[in-house]
């Protein structure tokens, strides 16, 4: 029989870990090609969980300035800046940036208020909202039509005549995965570690010894200690909101609904035609990661819409359990004692003949 966290390919996790009738797994989806870079979903983190302030020393080289997760760090928005083709600055493929993903077109009022700003200086000069003003307004096409942080993209009204392509902004808010086979949980050595009814992973800081073992047992690099108790601190997908039927904080103060919330296989689904849109928007670039239940961690509760390899978001590209291997090793270490013992034996056996 499975154990709480063997890998035995997929798996629902909650009753797994011994729980009846549990509840539906919950878990996040993050669709990047509508982050912002905002940060609101970083404050509200630290509002709600009481993290301690990080990321006042700017990195100097981006507006990304936490630089990653930490154990004062739960959500971490990054902030990759890629050179366009003949930029001078990096990749010389053709198109680089064609095709990027398009939101909704601007209303009729917003297309007024464009129509109206000052493209130097971003000032509303106050335009009528009057019957005729917004029939007039409905001819009037956005520029770009694209999401903010998009490749060329501006804020309504101040997108130039030739929008800027030098460069964009790929942004996403990272967070903990909550693995299906999660190592953290398989090194533990005092149960701080637990698996929630929701299919989440959570570390009990008042049980919390400090020992550090389930740091570099994360695939993701996801587990920090903090410098002044030692303990390990992470994200806990806001366990004690989604216990009361809330939202949490983090999905709850996004925007743009870049992070959203739900029953995982209803995000799963959501996931897939969010893709197949952008495909057939020309983003043949865009793919997800960490929503396959047949990967090395078994699929992920915290999964992703990335517009670039893994790797340039500093995401591994094919994570694996750390803990894997563990029950054949222990069997593999069991026969070699049993071996070992056997041959002790028959060394005495022959000695006293």
């Amino acid at each position: 029989m499975a154990g709480p966290n063997s890998f035995y390919g997929p798996l629902d996790p909650a009753p797994d870990a011994g729980y009846v009738d549990a509840p539906p797994r919950m878990g996040f989806f993050t669709d990047t090609s509508v982050c912002i870079g905002c940060k609101a979903c970083e404050v509200a983190c630290k509002e709600w969980n009481l993290v301690p302030d990080d990321g006042f020393n700017l990195l100097g080289t981006s507006y990304d300035n936490t630089g990653g997760l930490t154990a004062n760090s739960w959500r971490h928005v990054a902030f990759i800046e890629q050179p366009a083709a003949g930029s001078g600055h990096g990749t010389d493929t053709p198109g680089a940036f064609a095709g990027m993903p398009t939101g909704p077109s601007a209303s009729a009022h917003t297309a007024v208020v464009a129509a109206g700003t000052s493209q130097d200086t971003g000032t509303d000069p106050g335009v009528p909202a009057a019957p005729d003003a917004l029939a007039a307004a409905a001819t009037i096409t956005a520029p770009g039509a694209q999401f903010l942080g998009m490749p060329g993209a501006d804020l309504p009204g101040r997108t130039m005549d030739a929008p800027r392509s030098d460069f964009r902004w790929l942004m996403m808010s990272n967070v903990c995965k909550h693995c299906t086979h999660a190592g953290c949980l398989d090194v533990c050595p005092t149960g701080a570690l637990f698996r929630t009814e929701f299919g989440t992973v959570v570390v009990q800081e008042d049980i919390c010894n400090g020992c550090g073992y389930c740091i570099p047992a994360c695939p993701y690099g996801v587990i920090d200690q903090r410098k002044d108790d030692g303990r390990a601190w992470k994200c806990t997908l806001c366990y004690d909101r989604i216990g009361d039927g809330l939202t949490p904080a983090c999905a709850k103060a996004c925007p743009t609904e870049s992070i959203q919330y739900g029953e995982l296989d209803e995000l799963r689904s959501r996931a897939a035609h969010r893709l197949e849109k952008l495909h057939e928007q020309g983003v043949a670039e865009a793919r997800l990661y960490g929503h396959d239940p047949n990967d090395g961690v078994g699929g992920d509760g915290a999964f992703f819409l990335l517009l670039d390899e893994p790797e340039v978001y500093g995401l591994p590209p094919d994570p694996v359990v750390t803990t894997r291997d563990l029950p054949d090793m222990w069997k593999r270490a069991g026969v070699a004692a049993l071996a070992m013992a056997a041959t002790i034996v028959v060394s005495f056996a022959g000695r006293r003949r």
